[in-house]
């Protein structure tokens, strides 16, 4: 019997722009390729593509290191996809360094100002305890994710997804330090947002909601459930409709300015996922099961997230603030879930309301 012969070389196919000089080995989206697609196109090997001998490392039982099995998600070919933001490691530095040193002058020129000094006593307890808690819930969703990325199918997914949480724990940290800055001037109980975390009846449901999260094992699912779930429906009420908002109303204008950057993450990071979320929904012979494995997901952590909104409302009654109305702030949040669900055809549960 004649065995078929296989190369060792991970190049030896005949692929797109094979035959060039310029190494063109991919096709890119648009009518020439972007540095990112230089740098990230094909940097994971795939036997599906290029790796003519398969899989060069596996697990102990056999099974392969990376492979369709790590998503209940399915898509006739993950390389079409490409983040919206188009960032990469440098790219990404740089964008990072830029938002610290940018946190770094509005701290310090507050500092310098005496700013700190004239937040209300009410809100320094708000920030010591509620603003102090939310580090802890970035820091879970970073940890999340960080673990979700190793199992992205090609090094596109997997930048977007660790890039997102790189975000999350910057933020975790920016909150960190920025406590400590200003417990320079005030006085700040490091402890606070801690022990708000672990024991404030406010905090627990968002706890949970975070937990479960975590507890997931597909990179998909936790994907979903950061960007579409958590962040739409906990995560921007509670920064943007609580933090910034109520802020310039116990004189301080400083907490909004170092929280407005997570804002702006998580507009790229949703415009990442919902990219490579229509993608996958939009697959001719998968999309469809795909909409309801979404729905699934949507009915596992909607109910978490609502329930953690709701027990974060008494925080905004307590503090009094002008400006910063819970409902409004839950009316906004509502009405772009709903949009970001159209954007990518998947319907809520049969049975649930917002």
């Amino acid at each position: 019997m004649t065995q078929k012969a296989y190369s060792g070389a991970a190049g030896s196919s005949t692929f797109a722009g094979s035959d060039s000089r310029k190494y063109n080995y991919f096709e890119p989206a648009g009518r020439r390729a972007t540095l990112y697609e230089d740098v990230t196109v094909d940097v994971q090997p795939d036997p599906s593509r290029h790796l003519l001998q398969g899989w060069i490392m596996a697990f102990a039982d056999g099974q392969p290191t990376y492979g369709e099995y790590m998503t209940v998600i399915k898509c006739a070919d993950w390389h079409v996809f490409r983040a919206p933001d188009q960032e990469w490691s440098r790219t990404h530095y740089q964008r990072q360094s830029h938002i610290e040193n940018t946190i770094k002058m509005v701290v310090d020129n507050a500092r310098s100002d005496g700013a700190p000094g004239r937040f209300a006593k009410p809100w320094v307890n708000v920030l010591q305890d509620h603003f102090g808690a939310l580090k802890h819930a970035e820091f879970g969703l970073g940890v999340a994710l960080m673990k979700a990325q190793r199992d992205g199918l090609t090094q596109m997914v997997n930048n977007t997804i660790l890039t997102n949480a790189s975000y999350k724990l910057r933020l975790s940290q920016d909150i960190t330090l920025y406590l400590g800055d200003i417990g320079l001037d005030i006085t700040i109980d490091g402890d606070a947002g801690k022990k708000a975390w672990m024991e404030d009846s406010h905090w627990q449901a968002t706890r949970k909601a975070i937990e479960a999260i975590l507890a997931a094992s597909d990179h998909m699912e936790i994907y979903f459930a950061v960007n579409v779930v958590f962040e739409a429906l906990v995560g921007e009420v509670f920064r943007s409709g609580f933090i910034m908002r109520a802020g310039p109303s116990f004189n301080d204008f400083v907490t909004p300015a170092v929280v407005s950057a997570a804002s702006d993450d998580y507009r790229r990071n949703l415009a990442n996922t919902l990219t490579l979320l229509a993608m996958v929904n939009g697959d001719a012979a998968s999309g469809a099961a795909n909409k309801k494995i979404m729905t699934g997901w949507l009915a596992k952590y909607l109910p978490l997230c609502l329930d953690a909104t709701a027990q974060l409302k008494p925080v905004w009654m307590t503090t009094g603030a002008r400006g910063a109305d819970f409902g409004s702030a839950l009316a906004d949040a509502k009405t772009k879930f709903s949009e970001i669900l159209a954007e990518i055809d998947v319907s809520l549960p049969t049975g649930t309301a917002l």
